[in-house]
């Protein structure tokens, strides 16, 4: 991207909320928040906030389960500058005391504000409902409760643990030079701590029949997901589970929008995605319909289910799929900071880097008999999981057409 106008800085770690315990829950999260709020060479969140601004500069940091990202991006010129900042942000945050405290209120609003977003808050339910009480099946963001005792000991005994060379990967991708970046980067970075990197427990997976939850709340439309144990992120079979997740709701042509939206108008969105991760997976179907057709549109997706491991998936249709999925891969990697992020993930997930055309290859080499083999594989009782939250409360009335 040497003649692109932007930059982006993105310093991950692999560190998410799998490598905590029940009495730290939600401490990655809290962590990326209270980097913002000071460091040794600007000691107030201010003075962060003034000198990326004064850039023009968009900066920001998420978490996930697996790795943590701070970020910023600005116009080229302004490379030494945004790395100075973000360098800074990761490795001499100061987590004031009274910044703690304040910010444990900003928190507990932010979990208050998923709770009022159920479209956001069924995805936590489904984690909860495919890994229960391990890493993999708590909420990022924490429980309110924890989140409350959290002091600065915490903060620094889990980046000791986890801030280290071996868990860090920085990221630039715009309009730079090479050499200068090596250079700059192995500078700002050189008095990181090389200490063991600590590691997370293995995911554990013991379904054996289907499993249902249902949270109610007094809502215009019901929000669902439904979850399919998969593979995970090394799996052979990765490529396939996209493509089969575009066949199922990706784009307005597919066969769930198609279905749920257009011929039986019970909902506005409908989406179908494939999440791996290092060591488990799933494919999910996440809709928002109408309460009084729930169960309606349950068995409705697992027909479509039913299809895809009965029929072999037509070429003119695959072909759509395939080209819609890499034309959308190839618009999401327009800026900077989009491509950061699609080769940072892959080194954090599978220490392994394809560009796009690689994975474009391995979309394009999947067929209809990969899917139909593939489905046949995953598309049974066992791997089931409906995560729902609305005006509802008969879970029985769900496991009784939770098969296929």
């Amino acid at each position: 991207m040497k003649n692109n106008p932007t930059v982006t800085v993105l310093v991950l770690v692999e560190a998410g909320s799998k490598y905590e315990t029940k009495d730290i829950n939600g401490l990655s999260h809290f962590l990326e928040h209270m980097s913002f709020k000071g460091t040794s060479k600007r000691p107030r969140s201010i003075d962060i906030a003034h000198e990326l601004d004064a850039l023009g500069a968009q900066s920001n940091a998420f978490t996930g389960q697996e790795y943590t990202g701070y970020y910023a991006k600005a116009e080229a010129r302004h490379f030494l500058k945004l790395l100075d900042v973000v360098s800074d942000v990761y490795l001499n945050s100061t987590f004031p005391k009274e910044e703690i405290e304040k910010e444990k209120g900003v928190i507990i609003s932010e979990m208050n504000m998923y709770e009022d977003l159920p479209i956001r808050r069924v995805q936590d339910l489904l984690m909860e409902l495919l890994y229960g009480n391990q890493p993999a099946g708590w909420p990022i963001i924490g429980e309110k409760d924890v989140i409350k005792t959290m002091t600065k000991k915490h903060f620094l005994e889990y980046r000791k643990k986890h801030y280290v060379a071996s868990g860090t990967i920085v990221l630039v991708a715009g309009g730079v030079n090479i050499k200068d970046v090596i250079q700059n980067v192995q500078k700002q970075f050189a008095g990181i701590p090389t200490s063991r990197k600590h590691t997370k427990p293995k995911v554990k997976e013991t379904q054996k029949k289907p499993r249902v939850l249902v949270k109610y709340k007094k809502t215009d439309q019901t929000h669902l997901v439904l979850g399919i144990r998969s593979y995970g992120i090394l799996h052979k079979d990765v490529p396939v589970l996209e493509v089969l997740s575009g066949v199922l709701g990706k784009g307005m042509s597919s066969r769930l929008f198609q279905k749920l939206r257009e011929e039986m108008g019970v909902g506005y969105y409908v989406r179908a995605s494939n999440d791996a991760f290092t060591d488990h997976g799933f494919l999910d179907v996440s809709a928002g319909v109408d309460n009084k057709r729930v169960y309606e549109v349950v068995s409705v997706v697992l027909e479509e289910f039913k299809k895809l491991t009965q029929e072999l998936v037509a070429e003119r249709e695959l072909k759509k799929v395939k080209d819609f999925m890499i034309g959308n891969m190839y618009l999401g990697l327009e800026s900077s900071d989009d491509l950061a992020e699609f080769y940072g993930i892959q080194e954090v997930l599978r220490k392994e880097l394809f560009t796009p055309q690689e994975v474009a290859k391995k979309i394009k080499a999947v067929t209809a008999t990969d899917i139909k083999r593939v489905a046949r594989n995953i598309f049974q009782d066992k791997n089931l999981n409906l995560a729902l939250i609305g005006p509802l409360r008969d879970k029985k009335a769900f496991s009784s057409i939770l098969k296929f």
